[in-house]
């Protein structure tokens, strides 16, 4: 029976689905304000006359971008707004966060909210029960993972996250063997919105119908619409995205995603001593007094920090020195 657990880490809540004794999706949420799902109070910014869109703001100054909006919601006025995507960070961009208005009460929301919502029971753990999340978290840094036979390349755009497939099978059994990892990826990247796969092309009519019925049974229960596979190898998959998938942040946000992986390493030190962090100059800047202070009170230690060039992004590490 697969079970969900959820695990607080310092400026993130990680979450897995295991069963099995493996991890089979995951989720990955940054505590930020606009998640989908959260709902607070604005005004309406920006609206022509008569558009059923408008740009709302926080009080913060977060813009939100609206839909279906009611006649009532004039420019100025205020309004409490449900987030139903979150902003999105891409490359040389960031994509606002999506919203309607709403009569409901304001309220805080989180990705553990959302699937509790949705039925799940989710298990609040220190530690999750099973190995490997770093792993997952490599595969979004390399944007590759390997399967028998060849490897998958994830590439997020700003149109859509497009997934090239590699290897040295002939076509019909390269396709074939990629949709066991392909569809354990989806889930495990948290992967939603607007997917293209690029798989070998199939001259065969056949060949291509074998893959549409091995990749439709593979993505059960996997929420999405998609195109049968055409002559070029080619599928696109469309589901609903309320948010930045695991891929996202850490392709497009690689050093937040960095220091926050960096603090649960050290939240794993068993060696007695004092925590020296080390890592690449780029996560200096991000290093938060108050998230330092939770690793201290969370492990009773003292947290010294070094910088070194030579650590690669997401290669920080932490050990245990002597006071």
């Amino acid at each position: 029976m697969a079970e969900w657990y959820a695990e607080r880490g310092i400026g993130e809540t990680r979450l897995v689905c295991v069963e099995h004794d493996e991890i089979v999706a995951a989720k990955l949420d940054w505590h930020e304000r606009l998640a989908a799902g959260a709902r607070i109070e604005g005004r309406v910014a920006k609206r022509r006359a008569g558009a059923s869109r408008a740009v709302a703001e926080t009080a913060r100054g977060e813009e939100v971008l609206l839909q279906r909006l009611p006649a009532s919601a004039t420019e100025g006025s205020t309004i409490t707004i449900e987030i139903t995507r979150a902003a999105i960070g891409e490359r040389g961009r960031r994509k606002p966060a999506q919203g309607i208005v709403t009569d409901e009460a304001p309220r805080d929301w989180r990705a553990i909210d959302a699937l509790k919502a949705d039925g799940h029971e989710v298990q609040e753990v220190r530690r999750f029960p099973v190995e490997g999340w770093d792993d997952i978290l490599q595969s979004a840094f390399e944007g590759t993972t390997e399967f028998d036979g060849g490897s998958l390349l994830f590439s997020a755009t700003p149109a859509m996250t497009l997934i090239d497939i590699d290897g040295t099978l002939p076509p019909r059994e390269l396709a074939l063997a990629a949709i066991g990892a392909l569809a354990r990826q989806l889930r495990l990247l948290d992967l939603s919105g607007s997917i293209g796969i690029d798989f070998p092309t199939l001259a065969a009519k056949a060949d291509r119908k074998a893959v549409d019925e091995a990749l439709g049974a593979a993505l059960g229960g996997y929420r999405h619409e998609r195109t049968g596979i055409n002559g070029f190898g080619f599928v696109q998959i469309v589901s609903r995205v309320t948010g930045p998938s695991i891929l996202h942040r850490a392709q497009f946000r690689r050093t937040r995603a960095a220091i926050r992986q960096l603090f649960r390493r050290a939240e794993t030190v068993e060696q007695p001593g004092a925590l020296l962090l080390t890592a690449h100059p780029a996560l200096q800047p991000l290093f938060r007094d108050e998230w330092r202070d939770e690793l201290a009170r969370r492990t009773g230690r003292e947290i010294r920090w070094k910088i070194d060039p030579a650590v690669a992004i997401e290669g920080g590490f932490a050990q245990a020195i002597s006071p």
